[in-house]
């Protein structure tokens, strides 16, 4: 028997016909609360704001990040100045009716704050335009933080807000543990629409837009009421959201540090991976027996994931962007892992290494190992200062060609493949070899072509370096022994002031040092 909805009452009109059926006056909205069996009482009241312990009067001490967030502040007040300047941390998102998923602040926040982890949301930095002589650190702007603080134990707040109330999220910092924290100036959510809607007419103002949808939505509002150029508007959050994204393309020695840590927590994961292979071998599902043992150590070392888990055994270590981590895993195959830990601070790790499962590579993987490796220790010897950013893939592609002409693989010489005309060798090598790394695994991606692409390299830039080679099982164009091969070797470089430094090169790189690698971990 099948489920069926409760009968309505058939109401008519006066005319004779059916209606809809009446719909309940209880907003869709409130109907998540309708399980709830919550106290009422004046007496529950009474009791539930009394008998708690002092909070601790002591402030923090400021943050690492806070002086370094200042700068950046700084930098921003000067390319946008007499304009208000409106960054959202983001909202919370619900998960299965009764939970959200956890928070984590929009990357521009996260670096004009120096918040990390859990911090804040509905946050909301502004920069307000105003005479340098009050202005933050010789700038003509103040930065307020508006944010939602504590609220005290002897209100309904504590016990009864399951996203704001400490007795169901833990505690928050109060406006003065924030402040102190920070060295920004605070404020609570409830001056926030005044700040940023006041004296539209007169003061420009320039919102990160698709941070926080109900800020797109309060600050569109208030430019139609004060008949703002919409076009123009839209454009200059465009060009903010451009210049937040540039920002970042060098990092500070602070954002170094931290990815530093990022790197070494990644490295612990991979070891552990290295650990769990036995028992992913045979598993219905050994990928997610893989993707699982690194997951453990980026919530024990970090925030979380940078970014999803790839990790992909035979096959599926083809396809680039594999994270369903559904297959299994078997003896004799490659496993391509691509992952990286999020470290408190919001900055990430992006490490490759494609591993054979059950410690020995074969002939025909050594090789196409061997000639990944090459390309990347090419492109890796290129970096500089100075250097063109496009350099580095046409370095690594230069020598991938050399090698799929020696294997006879290319249907055309080397030359003609490398040139615009030709690209033939791109069938196995998709993607590019570098991308801009930090708060974002793709980080300052809405930079500017001419900055990125085409930008010239500076010391405290970090990338990646990523070549691979992609042979799919059911590519005719390889011979057979190819087939169903994915190898990607991915590391993180930090551009210094005569080279360039591998983040990452304490994990093992070479054939012979991975194999020797996995027998130390699991013997």
């Amino acid at each position: 028997m099948t489920d069926s909805l409760p009968q309505q009452p058939d109401d008519l009109s006066p005319e004779g016909g059916a209606t809809a059926p009446a719909v309940s006056p209880q907003p869709l909205a409130e109907r998540v609360e309708n399980r709830s069996q919550k106290p009422a009482s004046d007496a529950f009241r009474a009791f539930m704001g009394s008998q708690w312990a002092p909070a601790p009067d002591a402030l923090p001490d400021p943050d690492a990040s806070a002086p370094h967030a200042a700068r950046r502040r700084a930098a921003v007040s000067a390319a946008f100045p007499g304009e208000r300047i409106v960054v959202p941390a983001g909202r919370l998102k619900v998960r299965s009716n009764d939970t959200d998923y956890r928070f984590r602040a929009h990357s521009a926040f996260a670096h004009l704050t120096g918040l990390g982890a859990d911090h804040e949301p509905d946050a909301v930095l502004v920069l307000e335009p105003v005479d340098a002589a009050t202005g933050d650190d010789g700038t003509d702007h103040a930065a307020t933080l508006y944010f939602r603080p504590l609220a005290g134990r002897d209100s309904e707040q504590f016990y009864s807000d399951p996203r704001a109330g400490e007795f169901w999220v833990g505690a928050r910092p109060t406006l003065a543990e924030m402040a102190a924290r920070t060295g920004l100036r605070t404020a609570g959510l409830e001056e926030l629409e005044t700040a940023v809607t006041k004296d539209l007419e007169a003061t420009r103002v320039r919102l990160l837009r698709e941070a926080d949808q109900d800020m797109d939505a309060l600050v569109a509002r208030a430019r139609q009421e004060a008949e703002v150029d919409v076009q123009a508007a839209e454009a200059g959050d465009a060009a903010l959201t451009e210049a937040l994204s540039e920002l970042r393309l060098v990092k500070d020695a602070w954002e170094v540090e931290r990815m530093r840590a990022s790197v070494a927590a990644t490295i612990a994961g991979f070891e552990d991976v290295v650990r769990a292979l036995p028992r992913a071998v045979g598993h219905a599902r050994g990928e997610r027996v893989v993707e699982g043992a690194f997951f453990a150590r980026a919530r024990v070392e970090g925030n979380d994931l940078g970014y999803d888990t790839i990790a992909a055994a035979g096959n599926n270590a083809t396809v680039l962007h594999w994270i369903r981590n559904t297959g299994e895993v078997r003896d004799g195959d490659l496993l391509l892992l691509d992952a990286g830990v999020e470290d408190d601070s919001l900055y990430t790790a992006d490490i490759t290494r494609t591993l054979p499962v059950n410690g020995t590579y074969t002939d025909v993987q050594r090789r196409i190992c061997r000639a990944v490796l090459e390309a990347a220790d090419a492109a890796f010897a290129i970096v500089r200062p100075g250097i063109r950013f496009r350099e580095i893939h046409a370095e690594a592609m230069r020598v991938l060609v050399a090698h799929l002409d020696e294997w006879g693989l290319l249907p055309v010489s080397a030359e003609e493949a490398l040139s615009e005309e030709g690209q033939h060798h791109r069938r196995w090598m998709p993607h590019g070899t570098s991308h801009h790394l930090g708060l974002d695994v793709h980080d300052c991606a809405q930079a500017k072509r001419e900055l990125y692409l085409d930008g010239v390299l500076e010391p405290g830039m970090v990338f990646t370096i990523e070549p691979g080679l992609y042979f799919k099982a059911e590519d005719l164009a390889v011979p057979e022994e190819y087939r169903g091969i994915g190898v990607r070797i991915e590391d993180d470089v930090l551009v210094t002031e005569d080279g360039a430094e591998n983040l990452s090169a304490a994990l093992p790189r070479t054939p012979e040092d991975i194999e020797a690698w996995m027998a130390r971990l699991q013997g």
